[in-house]
């Protein structure tokens, strides 16, 4: 009962302003990647160490009507706020504000930029593998999950487009390609049983952050014609035949150079 009575002051305290003393918290800011929100602040070095923080959030089509949000109403310092379900509409613009407060005292609110989820978030990489198909590369994409969407959308939904880097194993030639987003991409036109590594990232409709390009992932083409394995097994043949002339060719000429030196001191011994 006593706790109950505690919280119900301290939400008191916090709705009506009353005894404003703290300092408030600095560097609020919003961070966000593959639509999951993530709200950081920077406490004031005079603030208490038992000093809690509570959060609230705005839509900017209904300025008037701030709100706390539950799960970030008793943060300590150091402590994020993730605000994935609560920012659930990424065509909105939103606001959020932190303050301190603690038994006895409260401070004023410290207001973050605005953030918009689908222009100020980053999207990461969609998964893929690649295989060969002949003179062609099969890619296949996945994409990652995102739980604070609604409920009719996915982050497939928000992508325009995908930009694949293409490098050849064998010389690093590479090059650049962009096309409409699709869970299934053939890239046409390489040499076959050639080794290609592909990088993909995905440009979202109207994200101005550049996103992240995946780590390469490597396939051939096809597998290595039964010509080719000949040629290169030729090769390594001819290659060992060749350091083992030389090396014959050396073992004669060393023993003759001491067989000449052998003759030549029995000579001079012979002449004395």
């Amino acid at each position: 009962m006593m706790m109950m009575e505690m919280k119900t002051l301290l939400l008191l305290q916090l709705q009506l302003g009353v005894c404003v003393s703290l300092p408030p918290p600095s560097s609020v800011s919003i961070s966000s990647f593959n639509m999951q929100h993530t709200l950081s602040f920077l406490p004031s070095l005079e603030s208490p160490t038992h000093c809690r923080y509570a959060v609230q959030t705005v839509r900017l089509s209904r300025r008037k009507s701030w709100r706390s949000v539950a799960a970030c109403s008793e943060l300590m310092a150091g402590q994020t706020c993730n605000l994935t379900l609560v920012f659930k509409d990424p065509f909105e613009s939103y606001l959020a504000r932190v303050k301190a407060y603690t038994s006895s005292q409260t401070s004023n609110w410290t207001q973050s930029a605005h953030f918009q989820p689908l222009t100020d978030t980053v999207f990461g990489p969609p998964g893929l593998t690649v295989s060969g198909c002949g003179n062609c590369l099969l890619l296949h994409l996945t994409v990652p999950a995102s739980g604070g969407l609604k409920q009719q959308l996915q982050l497939r939904d928000l992508y325009r487009s995908l930009e694949f880097q293409v490098k050849r194993t064998r010389d690093g030639a590479q090059y650049l390609m962009s096309v409409p987003f699709s869970e299934q991409v053939v890239i046409s036109y390489l040499q076959t049983g050639v080794e290609y590594c592909v990088s993909v990232r995905v440009s979202g409709l109207l994200t101005s952050t550049s996103s992240l390009f995946s780590q390469p992932h490597c396939a051939f083409t096809s597998p290595p014609s039964p010509l080719d394995k000949s040629v290169l097994l030729v090769l390594g043949l001819t290659g060992a035949l060749c350091a083992l002339c030389l090396f014959l060719s050396g073992l004669v000429i060393y023993r003759g150079g001491r067989s000449f030196r052998r003759c030549s001191l029995l000579s001079a011994l012979v002449c004395q």
